[in-house]
């Protein structure tokens, strides 16, 4: 069939695989079912929104409805820093119409990714004031920006705002549902917030702490009071060196830190010494980077900031039980 005859979504395929073949052929030898499902579906003409995340792609089901379909190019329990794009992925996302990504640097392979996509794309994050990511320990990410946005839930009220635009310039016929929608999950999120706040508000200063093996809670932290301290600023990295470890002991002794965390995404081996140098408890495992499945502990985005505040709440306030977490 000539190309002229070519639907415009059989035309942005052919375009994504012919101007994308560096990262098919970088991503060759990986898995190629790796979103939670096809961009395409026979009998349903309903927008397709593709997100980089699953995280994302809660958001936009929520904001969405049954107005548009969602899919994530991620699927769940995976590290978002460095993934790699497969063919299957480049299909995908040339057959969408509106592609949502976190920006701030978070999907590192995204720029070249949707290089040549003739697809739509919003950044979720638009709009969020941002906090530099890195420090003395980690001069690599000096300057950049900490892109772990929607683990406060004030900024997730701002990312549901920015997906209801962006669903009512793709389908403005519904988009007083799209608008009506985010102010309700707004709503939801600012009662997380709030219950955070309150629950630790009689801690002590020297308690407020929170100490992870990522910087993936710098906003969290700002937004409820406490000071952040990380073995490392990103996953990329996934090593902690002995200075930051040793900086790391410190302050968890010189601060009486009641209780330190790691992700679900990455070993926890140098906050276990962490905990076998101070004492100190660790209080289990918070999840940033990816919901769970759906009998998981983090099904939704909702659920996901709920878990974490509870874990860091009890932590901190010398609820936590055995100490015990995932490895």
């Amino acid at each position: 069939m000539p190309n002229s005859r070519r639907s415009p979504r059989a035309r942005r395929v052919v375009a994504a695989l012919a101007g994308l073949a560096a990262v098919t052929l970088a991503a060759c030898s990986a898995p190629t079912d790796t979103g939670t499902g096809s961009a395409t579906s026979p009998g349903d003409d309903r927008p397709v929104v593709l997100t980089t995340f699953t995280v994302l792609a809660d958001i936009a089901r929520n904001v969405g409805g049954d107005h548009v379909r969602v899919e994530s190019i991620t699927k769940v329990g995976a590290e978002i820093h460095g993934y790699e794009p497969t063919p299957g992925d480049l299909r995908r996302a040339a057959e969408a119409d509106l592609v949502l990504d976190n920006g701030l640097g978070l999907e590192a392979w995204f720029g070249r990714f949707v290089d040549g996509l003739d697809v739509p794309h919003v950044v979720a994050s638009d709009g969020v004031e941002t906090i530099a990511l890195g420090d003395d320990t980690s001069p690599e990410h000096q300057g950049e920006a900490n892109p772990h946005a929607w683990m406060s839930p004030v900024n997730g009220q701002l990312y549901a705002h920015n997906v209801a635009d962006a669903l009512a310039d793709l389908d403005p016929e519904h988009a007083d549902d799209y608008q009506a929608a985010a102010q309700d999950y707004a709503a939801d999120l600012r009662d997380v917030q709030d219950e955070l706040t309150a629950a630790l508000d009689t801690l002590p200063p020297q308690h407020r702490v929170l100490v992870t093996c990522e910087g993936a809670f710098s906003y969290l932290a700002r937004d409820a009071g406490l000071t952040e301290q990380y073995l490392w600023a990103v996953n990329a990295e996934q090593q902690a060196t002995p200075r930051q470890v040793g900086e790391t002991v410190d302050l968890v002794r010189d601060d009486d830190v009641p209780a330190v965390f790691c992700e679900s995404t990455v070993s926890d081996k140098a906050m276990r010494q962490v905990v076998a140098e101070t004492g100190t408890t660790f209080g289990g495992t918070l999840y940033v980077d990816s919901l769970s499945a759906p009998d998981g502990p983090v099904p939704t985005y909702l659920e996901l900031l709920r878990h974490d505040t509870d874990l860091i709440v009890a932590g901190l306030t010398g609820q936590t039980g055995t100490g015990e977490g995932t490895t």
